[in-house]
């Protein structure tokens, strides 16, 4: 019986001791689960982190606020915006507002401005690179304290400044492996020498006794100017920048026609009354290589007059349009240049601003086939603009 007892007992604490080994093996089983799991959320953990720089990196921009544009491979779109802005958007109500819209609009690479100024201790192009990162756009800026200002969403750098005869700033900037200079022109507005075939002074912009004709007298009259002067000025500058294989594009308002619309087959329109004249800005840049822009892609000034001033402008009344009422007085004056190069090929050109013109002191519908790009909103100036895309190739170390 004795004996009977203790086996029961010891089988009794075996069984024991068996369940208490059970236990403790699934306890450790449970902890290598445990332990097992937390690398997994650690490995989750450290490619989120991973993923997080990776985004991080995408939205880096440079001390400045500004986005860096984004890598790219191949060719690169390039568009380029030119406008006037009367007297920095001043004289047409709400016209900051329509300035800051039509650039939100267009969404162009480089903007050349020019009528612009700073007063009231404010600085316009500042206050414009404020005003648009506020809609999300990112742009450098610089006007150096001068009528005209470039704006880029590349950054600037190697600025200068051509301020007599007229105004010009040049900066540079670096796509795709490439130098781009960049010249925002506004040329002398005086002797305007236009409305004479016209039967207008081009200096008091009163009218005249009678048109006058002789080509001579008005290209003389015209050279009172310092137009000439300061297209021969950049001429030698870009020559430095072309040379070393750089590509070079100059725009602004030239206050000055272009010789290619006033040629035979337009000395009965918009009353030249039989003038044909080759003016000088155009001459220079043409003999010197340069391209016009529109002329490249519709060389038929007849068809395409692609006239920029005076533009319609349905928030200002015509008498602040028209210099010259009971005449046809618009024209071409504002431009975009480049000068060829093999690593640069122009797209397109196309007139910026509302479609309507101002001819015989009204404001009247557009009488040709010009297409425009027409604003959404208010339009800021008593110009159009000119947009011109071209395509940047990389360079052989960008490929």
């Amino acid at each position: 019986m004795k004996k009977l007892n203790i086996y029961i007992i010891l089988s009794f604490c075996f069984f024991l001791f068996s369940m208490n080994i059970s236990c403790e093996t699934n306890g450790a089983e449970d902890i290598i689960d445990n332990t097992d799991t937390g690398k997994d959320k650690d490995k989750d953990k450290d490619k989120d982190d991973e993923d997080k720089d990776k985004d991080d990196d995408k939205d880096d921009g440079d001390d400045d606020g500004n986005i860096d544009p984004p890598p790219v491979a191949g060719d690169t779109e390039l568009k380029v915006f030119q406008l006037n802005l009367w007297h920095s958007t001043s004289t047409v109500p709400s016209g900051y507002d329509g300035a800051v819209d039509i650039i939100k609009q267009l969404e162009p690479d480089i903007v050349m401005l020019c009528e612009i100024n700073n007063s009231n201790n404010e600085f316009f192009v500042p206050k414009l690179l404020k005003s648009l990162r506020q809609k999300g756009l990112e742009y450098y800026g610089e006007s150096l304290d001068m009528s005209v200002g470039i704006l880029s969403k590349y950054k600037l750098k190697d600025f200068d400044r051509f301020k007599s005869p007229g105004s010009m700033l040049k900066a540079s900037v670096d796509i795709n492996g490439q130098t781009v200079v960049i010249y925002s022109a506004h040329l002398d507005y005086t002797h305007y020498e236009c409305y004479l075939p016209r039967g207008y002074s081009g200096t008091t912009w009163k009218k005249l006794d009678a048109p006058v004709t002789d080509v001579d007298y008005i290209l003389v009259a015209n050279r009172e100017a310092t137009r000439d002067e300061a297209i021969a000025n950049f001429i030698v500058d870009a020559k430095k920048e072309t040379d070393k294989g750089n590509i070079v594009i100059m725009g602004g308002d030239f206050n000055e026609p272009s010789h290619l619309d006033w040629q035979e087959n337009t000395k009965d329109l918009w009353d030249h009354n039989g003038v044909v004249i080759n003016w000088d800005c155009s001459v220079m840049l043409t003999e010197a290589g340069y391209k016009d822009s529109y002329r490249e892609i519709y060389p038929d000034p007849v068809k395409y007059p692609a006239f920029t001033f005076p533009s319609a402008n349905k928030y200002v009344d015509v008498s602040k349009l028209a210099w010259a009422p009971d005449v046809d007085e618009r024209d071409r004056i504002d431009f975009i240049y480049f000068y060829p190069n093999p690593v640069i090929s122009l797209e397109d050109a196309k007139i910026v601003g509302p479609s309507g013109s101002v001819y015989f002191g009204k404001q009247d519908v557009h009488d040709a086939e010009d297409e425009f790009i027409e604003p959404n909103g208010v339009w800021p100036t008593d110009h159009k603009g000119n947009m011109a895309t071209f395509v940047i190739k990389a360079s052989e170390k960008q490929e």
